[in-house]
């Protein structure tokens, strides 16, 4: 196995702005780092499930890709582009009445996976690219798994972190801050379409 690129592709792929790492810094912003934890652990667990999937389904599905691409980019742009409207339409931060957003919860995090198509082809890429060549026992794909969302749960971490810290500043922007942001989903969204 080829270690070292492996690595950069891992890294690149997770630390990047994409749908989970956008989420979570706009939930840490909004809702601070404690109250976004169960989002991002439902991202680790959803990111978990989809790569456990890729791994048991990877030369199935990477057969029907050219075929599943379409749907997937659609679905995946759709909900992306609900999720960019529900943060730029979202009022000021109240945490007198917050009910903590429907967007900052762990059942958020774990479906937004199953429609993000960049974790999707992720997934596919890393596993038939790097792993599946070398490795086929389940445990080794059970703990390659593991690592991958282990990683994303660390990049998400990241982004939430930084919402975190900046919040006082964002709280004070946050209006504009939600229109970048949802600004940045939509970018995401397109993206997958060019």
């Amino acid at each position: 196995m080829a270690l070292t690129p492996f690595l950069i592709y891992v890294i690149v792929n997770t630390f990047t702005p994409g749908p989970n790492n956008i989420m979570a810094m706009s939930n840490a912003s909004r809702y601070g780092m404690k109250r976004s934890i169960r989002f991002l652990f439902g991202v680790a667990t959803g990111f978990l499930l989809l790569m456990l999937l890729c791994c048991y389904f990877n030369l199935l599905l990477y057969s029907f890709v050219p075929k599943m691409k379409f749907v997937m980019n659609m679905l995946g742009s759709l909900y992306m582009a609900y999720l960019a409207f529900k943060i730029m339409k979202s009022r000021p931060h109240n945490s007198d009445g917050d009910n903590h957003g429907q967007l900052n919860s762990f059942v958020s995090g774990m479906l937004l996976q199953f429609v993000n198509f960049k974790v999707i082809l992720y997934g596919i890429t890393a596993i038939s690219t790097f792993i599946m060549p070398f490795y086929k026992s389940n445990i080794s794909l059970l703990l390659f798994s593991i690592f991958l969302a282990f990683v994303g749960l660390v990049a998400t971490s990241c982004w939430a972190v930084f919402g975190a810290l900046f919040q006082k500043f964002l709280s004070r922007h946050e209006k504009k801050f939600n229109v970048f942001m949802g600004l940045l989903l939509i970018y995401s969204a397109i993206s997958m379409h060019l």
